[in-house]
């Protein structure tokens, strides 16, 4: 559920506060929830490769092979969700994307953007 006008100006007002009190520790608060979700994501998946590998392994050894078909899935399924969650995190002291994407671009009503479509179009055939 997305937040009212209201509510994202007061979440705003009490983030500057609080890079106005205390920018250090603001930073440092500054995306840590989302990086530590993804990385130990990335830590569980290159365990459950490893887990892959020794599945393949003891197929191949035991002569089952569907077990080696499990383990190389297990492997597969790790790999892709390694590769997601680390192209997911953000880098420390970067902003998550949604952040950033909020504050370049304010919301706008529909009306506002339809005017400015307007201007622009008769400012370009010189009415």
């Amino acid at each position: 559920m997305p937040l009212s006008e209201h509510e994202q100006r007061m979440l705003e007002q009490m983030e500057r506060a609080l890079y106005a009190e205390d920018p250090k520790f603001a930073s440092a608060l500054e995306g840590s929830g989302l990086r530590t979700y993804t990385r130990r994501r990335v830590y569980q998946a290159v365990a459950g490769f490893l887990v892959g590998i020794a599945l393949l392994m003891a197929g191949m050894v035991a002569q089952l092979i569907w077990v080696s078909v499990v383990g190389f899935l297990v492997m597969l399924g790790c790999a892709v969700l390694a590769v997601t969650g680390w192209r997911k995190a953000p880098k420390p002291g970067e902003q998550p994307a949604g952040a950033v994407r909020r504050q370049a671009r304010p919301k706008r009503s529909m009306m506002d953007r339809i005017e400015e479509r307007w201007q622009r179009r008769r400012d370009e055939h010189g009415h």
